[in-house]
């Protein structure tokens, strides 16, 4: 269970952060940059549910799951496996029924959805204009796991780096959902302003 009874503590300003194992690492570290990437991923689909619900319910559940998902998927990356304290503990972990849940979900939204003619421009509505943000720093969130996944003495579970990809699969198809059901995708026009 997570208490905080204060929110500064000032070890911090050194320019370390804690992982959840307690070791100390650099702000700048590739692990640290991945969940606070996952994080701003995350601060995005709140802003996407500002309109979610008025949108679609459905969708807006599926957000709220994916919300918590990706604080387990921090919590997975800030306690690493094989790194230098020992963990006493069960971490918790991203796992395969979590990735699968998006891959339902995808398909379920998609089986409405023309086939695609043309790449989509992100925007439409409220809602998938903000999931197409979300979806682009879900991307982004990916780049930096696989780099930390490259880097030595770092693992990243193959359920985390699933998830993620998935994750930008499904904001994807949801901003699509969504534009179906209003007014249609914004196309690109290859050339059209030549």
């Amino acid at each position: 269970m997570v208490r905080l009874n204060k929110i500064y503590t000032r070890t911090g300003d050194d320019g370390s952060t804690g992982l959840g194992t307690g070791e100390r690492r650099s702000k700048a570290d590739l692990r640290v940059e991945a969940y606070g990437t996952v994080d701003e991923a995350n601060a995005v689909i709140g802003l996407a549910r500002q309109h979610s619900a008025r949108e679609d319910a459905d969708v807006d559940a599926m957000l709220a799951r994916i919300q918590n998902d990706l604080f387990d998927l921090g919590a997975d990356l800030c306690t690493p496996e094989g790194g230098e304290k020992e963990i006493t503990w069960t971490p918790l972990r991203i796992v395969q029924a979590q990735v699968d849940r998006l891959e339902q979900e995808i398909d379920a939204m998609n089986a409405d959805l023309a086939p695609l003619k043309s790449f989509v421009l992100p925007g439409g509505t409220p809602c998938a204009s903000y999931l197409h943000l979300a979806r682009t720093v879900s991307r982004r969130a990916e780049r930096v796991m696989v780099a930390l996944s490259q880097s030595a003495g770092e693992l990243v579970s193959a359920e985390a780096l699933a998830y993620v990809n998935r994750l930008s699969d499904h904001l994807f198809v949801a901003s699509r959902y969504l534009n179906h059901k209003a007014s249609g995708d914004v196309l690109w026009v290859p050339g059209a302003n030549r």
